[in-house]
């Protein structure tokens, strides 16, 4: 076994071994990283490599490393490992559907794709060929693609907080390019006709309160009376009702889209229609007596329970493929609450607050099209104005 020395860095040695017929070469270099804080003793580190130059590299990167106090211990971990240590210990602030869609994006995605590499030997080069195959074989979306990217940077940038590895690969990669989705708002025309079809359905006041207050679905689902002030006309909106996932049926209230409720000022005809609900309510309680569920939900069935999803998703697309509109989705309510405060006068910080965006720069990625458009019909106005006063 050869011996040569590296000057001030340790030493390398050649070492040969033997399987069956083959002999294999390799090089080996041995450092000192430290000491035990228990015992006192050095901590042995080991680098190995096909070539005598490429160990010396490694070894003078470590040793610089150690001087500049900057040294990263190699980790014995896999990546699929270090996946299994993140979602059981590092997820307890996560709300838990997003936790299930972390750990079905890990099982079916992340660590067949990388779960085998050590976690020290994954490099920005790999994760991106990862990302690429998720789109060239999978078909997977880009929206989708962009999901799993975020997963897996929130997992290494744990494992970088931990010293594990010293520096998150994902951040040097590209991600597919998303198309952005134009918005679908219902016009005047349409939001008239629409009003006009829900008059008398059983889920016309529910149409109606999300139609005029931006709520999401799920936020309209799960308000409770609790969280309504019909002297003061306003509405808290500090949780969603949702399906818990691989349940059968079974509900959960949980925290809002972005874990921060807000307060709505409800326009007078919404609590108008409120108080409608409510005195629908004491009807009900009335007359089925101690049949009626005191659920506390503002929108519930005539015993009190609360409405699931799916009754209401069915409902609303029949009504709107009734009239001739079977694309416009629930949420295109919520939109079309939006443009219509734009368009009305309300400052984009307003409209953010009210919609539950975390920024108003969100708010305007999503509708600056519309200020665009009220930009535009104000120079118009103002060239009539102009020729007006000018011939």
């Amino acid at each position: 076994m050869a011996r040569k020395s590296a000057a001030g860095m340790g030493s390398i040695r050649k070492k040969v071994i033997k399987r069956g017929n083959k002999e294999y070469t390799y090089f080996e270099a041995r450092y000192t990283a430290g000491y035990d804080p228990g015992t006192g003793k050095q901590i042995q580190r080991s680098i190995t490599g096909k070539t005598q130059k490429e160990v010396s590299q490694k070894l003078k990167a470590a040793t610089a490393a150690i001087d500049a106090k900057t040294y990263t211990a190699p980790s014995k971990m896999t990546v699929g490992q270090w996946l299994d240590i993140w979602t059981k210990e590092y997820l307890g602030g996560v709300k838990p559907l997003t936790v299930n869609s972390y750990k079905t994006a890990v099982k079916n995605h992340i660590k067949p794709g990388l779960g085998a590499i050590k976690l020290d030997a994954l490099d920005p080069h790999t994760v991106q060929s990862f990302y690429n195959s998720l789109t060239t074989q999978k078909s997977l979306s880009p929206k989708t693609v962009k999901n799993i990217h975020g997963i897996l940077h929130k997992a290494l940038e744990k494992a970088v907080t931990n010293k594990y590895i010293p520096f998150n690969p994902t951040e040097a990669c590209e991600l597919p390019r998303m198309e952005k989705k134009e918005i679908q708002p219902l016009d005047d025309d349409q939001i008239t006709a629409f009003l006009k079809a829900i008059k008398g359905h059983r889920f016309e006041d529910l149409f109606t309160v999300a139609l005029f207050t931006g709520m999401r679905e799920s936020e309209a689902l799960g308000l409770t009376w609790d969280c309504v002030d019909l002297a003061k006309g306003t509405i808290l909106i500090n949780k969603q009702l949702q399906v818990v996932k691989g349940s059968r049926g079974e509900y959960t209230l949980a925290p809002t889209k972005n874990s921060k409720g807000r307060t709505l000022t409800a326009a007078p005809f919404v609590v108008s229609v409120l108080r409608r609900v409510r005195h629908r309510q004491l009807s009900n309680r009335l007359r089925y007596g101690e049949c009626w569920a005191d659920t506390g939900f503002v929108f519930t069935d005539d015993l009190g329970n609360h409405l699931k999803h799916v009754t209401v998703y069915k409902s609303f697309k029949k009504v709107v493929t009734d009239m001739g509109f079977p694309d416009v989705r629930f949420h295109d309510l919520r939109h079309s609450y939006a443009v219509a405060s734009i368009r009305s006068g309300d400052d984009i910080k307003t409209v953010q607050e009210n919609l539950g965006h975390a920024t108003a720069s969100f708010t305007l990625d999503v509708y600056g099209h519309v200020t665009e458009q009220m930009k535009q019909a104000s120079a118009a106005r103002m060239e009539q104005f102009i020729k007006a006063v000018n011939h």
